[in-house]
């Protein structure tokens, strides 16, 4: 205080003070320090990207093209994601830099669409927007690229913020968005910075679609993020351990006892699996060539013994339910022509997150076709928890299943609808028990040993896991005639895309990367809005509040320290 007050009386006492606090306000804005206080701890980065960021090897460039005039959703996006790109440079030092720009800035016309394009072929797509001009001019459309691109070396990759939203919930697609950021931003650079990547494998031999429904699974979903290679699995003795996970897409044909053993093995020696699977054969096609309905029949996969021994079932029923996806249907007949409509058709249901996994958690829906329900079973050790679940308003059909256009004809139909959120994906964890255990000959066993060189194992080898989900068209991708395939997850009619890329996407890397980064996804964003109501009738009471209080609390300060110096060096 003595210090301050000789300043102060002094000649410059006023100019070196306040060259102290700007000195000291530079030194300050030069670092980037906060105190995560809120409940969620959105400003708080998680173990595995501090050690990714503090082991970088050479620098990381990132360009976010959210800049410019924009809606208020996209600025309160750009602010997050400043902070959180702040909050990286903080562990990466000189290695990670950082800057906002506006798409097509300065360019001409022409090299502008070009610059567009090739930022849609590198998964930025466009949002179109409405922007308000300068006061009194109104508003405009603009093209907004609602992500960022990241460089390393000579590897660019892009990330798309909003992918896997929904585009009719604007405010909470944003809002996850943000809670998203530090997954979208970490797992790019960690993709970026690798040297090898997990090798992902496709089985076939048993009637897995081996043609255009399965392109974006293969070209767009897999082949960017891993290496991939099919598997036919009668022309290999054993399916190789460089293969870190494996895709069983929709079978079609019974699997024998060689085939399983295979499969099982590879299970106990480490790999992971991702069923997808149809218990029942139903398909839009049949009943299309059909007199407008069919009995769905048991596919008789032969796999029921081996699910159960890790611990879930696949039932032989139909799922349906009131949130599903639309298809057109003939609604009535005018003049003798039929009339067609989009509506809702519950054997299409749109599966959502019932849990907090990082799998799933801050996704859009993910949309299937014809699933079965599924049921866990007591598998000592195993831990089991549901991904992906119908609504509170869905129902099962039991076999025979019946699959026909109108299923809910009226009211009384709809009330039917009382099952709640029943499971359709389940990702099992732990040690799996094989279920040749006790049923493999010694000579068998032996032969393994010695002709494969990879003994047979009656329990895995350490902890393992797996996704079973109950429904093989979740990976496909709709295949319009004469038209290139549709992106996984969309609508042949409507266009609209649900989150199923996205979903494998996070599947496959929980299953195959051991840095922990998809635990950011678990990260919980909350919407704290204001009352508008009390907003309304509150307003000019905290308008005066925010304005006046400051300025009152400056003036009563000024005069409390011009009355201490008054009193203590004003003459008696």
């Amino acid at each position: 205080m003595k210090l301050l007050n000789r300043l102060a009386v002094g000649r410059y006492g006023w100019i070196i003070l306040g060259s102290g606090l700007l000195a000291l306000n530079l030194l300050l804005s030069m670092s980037h320090f906060r105190i995560d206080l809120t409940k969620e701890k959105r400003y708080t980065l998680s173990e595995p990207t501090h050690r990714m960021l503090k082991n970088l090897k050479d620098k990381v460039n990132i360009t976010v093209f959210l800049d410019g005039d924009m809606p208020a959703g996209f600025k309160k996006l750009k602010g997050s994601t400043s902070d959180m790109l702040s909050s990286f440079k903080n562990d990466a030092g000189a290695n990670l830099r950082f800057r906002f720009s506006r798409p097509g800035e300065g360019l001409t016309d022409s090299t502008k669409e070009m610059f567009f394009d090739s930022l849609s072929r590198m998964g930025l797509n466009p949002t179109n927007v409405k922007a308000q001009k300068k006061e009194g001019q109104g508003s405009e459309e603009q093209l907004i690229f609602p992500g960022a691109l990241v460089s390393y070396k000579d590897r660019t990759v892009g990330i798309d913020f909003l992918q896997g939203q929904s585009n009719v919930d604007g405010l909470n697609s944003l809002n996850n968005a943000e809670a998203l950021l530090e997954y979208k931003l970490a797992h790019a650079i960690e993709q970026i910075i690798q040297d090898t990547v997990p090798v992902v494998g496709y089985l076939i031999g048993n009637g897995e679609p081996f043609d255009e429904r399965i392109t974006d699974l293969i070209e767009n979903t897999i082949r960017p993020n891993y290496g991939f290679r099919f598997i036919p699995i009668d022309s290999v003795s054993s399916i190789p351990e460089q293969f870190s996970a494996l895709f069983i897409v929709k079978p079609l044909h019974r699997f024998d006892d060689r085939q399983k053993l295979k499969i099982d093995q590879y299970v106990m020696h480490g790999g992971k699996v991702i069923w997808m699977l149809d218990n029942l054969y139903a398909s839009l096609d049949s009943l299309q060539r059909s007199e407008g309905q069919f009995i769905a029949f048991d596919m008789g996969l032969n796999l029921e013994d081996q699910l159960f021994r890790y611990g879930v079932r696949i039932n032989p029923d139909l799922l349906q339910d009131v949130e599903c996806d639309k298809i057109p249907s003939v609604v009535g007949m005018v003049g003798g022509k039929p009339q067609i409509q989009i509506v809702p058709w519950p054997y299409f249901p749109l599966l959502r997150n019932p849990g907090e996994h990082p799998i799933s958690k801050n996704l859009d829906y993910v949309v299937a076709k014809f699933p079965q329900s599924m049921d866990t079973v007591k598998a000592p050790g195993i831990r089991k928890t549901v991904l992906l679940s119908s609504s509170s308003t869905s129902r099962i059909l039991n076999a025979p299943a019946r699959v026909e256009w109108a299923s809910v004809r009226n009211e009384e139909d709809l009330k039917t609808f009382t099952k709640p959120f029943v499971p359709v994906a389940i990702l099992l964890e732990g040690r799996f028990n094989s279920p040749f255990a006790n049923r493999i000959s010694s000579a068998m066993s032996d032969s393994m040993s010695n002709v494969y060189h990879r003994p047979f194992l009656p329990q895995s080898e350490k902890e393992n896991k797996m996704i079973v989900i109950s429904d093989g068209d979740i990976a496909l991708n709709e295949v319009p005639k004469n038209e290139r395939p549709l992106p996984m997850g969309m609508n042949l009619y409507t266009k609209q895309q649900y989150a199923n890329r996205e979903f494998l996407l996070n599947a496959v890397e929980y299953l195959v990367d051991p840095s922990g980064i998809l635990e950011t996804r678990g990260k919980d964003y909350t919407l704290r809005l204001l009352d508008k109501k009390k907003v309304e009738e509150e307003k000019a009471f905290w308008q005066l509040i925010n304005i006046g209080l400051p300025i009152l609390l400056v003036i009563l300060s000024v005069m409390a320290y011009q009355a201490w110096r008054k009193r203590k060096y004003g003459r008696p």
